[in-house]
């Protein structure tokens, strides 16, 4: 009896996949039969992810993404139709955190983590429902799963901008999950809330709570994140890359619009 949980046959997106979550997510993908593409604005990374996933027997390949750039998204999804004959799965990964307080951040700063982590999720998802719905050129329906995280549900101090934009993926995936639903398109969309997890971006985070002298070392920023949670680990990029692997299949056919904590507790109190 083949298992429940896989994406044999269908061809995944996912952005900023060059480390991190994004990495583990296509990672765990091909590793489950899919066709991913790895995209990403850093080439070498992206292409080392690739090298890896082909060298465990699964396929994938890079293509070049700048998430903030609607010609290109169109282009890419383009390409991948072409390619590979339709587009499945779109994960929406991509995403930067600026650690500055309110009366820190720029107007600047403010919109360049909107345009990474928002916009790009809204020009994804866009591109992904005209081709994925029916009569578009995949016209098979698909998942679209978002990565929020648990600053879009609670706040954070030094992170509103970041927040901000959490915030707004968890509802934008909603919406846009009640009108694929509404129209009948097949088309399934939830969002994924990790809390501390052990990436590139998180570890710069606790360097900039040192570097800003909010905490004395980074070994105490880690701590003061690790007490907000109930289990005593931290999260790994492969904890998540585990329910958007769910998300991705038809094990979770039923389920839209809805969002998922992974984050060890710590929206639990």
């Amino acid at each position: 009896m083949e298992p429940l949980i896989h994406v044999r046959n269908k061809v995944a997106l996912v952005s900023g996949a060059a480390k991190g979550i994004g990495a583990a997510c296509a990672a765990t993908l091909a590793r489950h039969g899919a066709s991913v593409i790895v995209a990403d604005i850093d080439e070498p990374a992206g292409c080392a992810v690739v090298d890896a996933i082909v060298k465990e027997g699964g396929v994938a390949a890079f293509m070049s993404l700048d998430v903030t750039d609607e010609t290109q998204w169109q282009a890419t999804v383009d390409t991948i139709v072409d390619r590979y004959g339709g587009l499945d799965v779109l994960v929406n990964n991509a995403g930067i955190a600026i650690v500055h307080t309110l009366l820190e951040t720029s107007l600047e700063e403010w919109r360049r983590v909107h345009a990474v982590n928002l916009d790009s999720v809204f020009m994804g998802s866009k591109c992904a429902v005209k081709v994925m719905r029916p009569g578009g050129r995949s016209g098979r329906g698909g998942s679209i799963i978002n990565l929020s995280s648990v600053g879009g549900i609670i706040g954070a101090e030094g992170l509103a901008s970041y927040c901000s934009t959490k915030g707004g993926v968890r509802l934008f995936t909603k919406s846009v999950a009640i009108e694929c639903g509404r129209a009948g398109y097949g088309i399934r969309v939830n969002s994924v809330h990790p809390g501390n997890t052990d990436t590139p971006m998180f570890r710069q985070e606790l360097e900039d709570m040192r570097r800003k002298g909010v905490v004395a070392s980074t070994e105490e920023a880690r701590k003061f994140y690790m007490d907000m949670q109930v289990l005593p680990e931290i999260g790994q990029p492969e904890d998540i890359a585990a329910m958007v692997l769910f998300l991705a299949s038809d094990a979770a056919r039923f389920i839209t619009g809805a969002e998922f904590v992974v984050d060890g507790g710590l929206t639990a109190q």
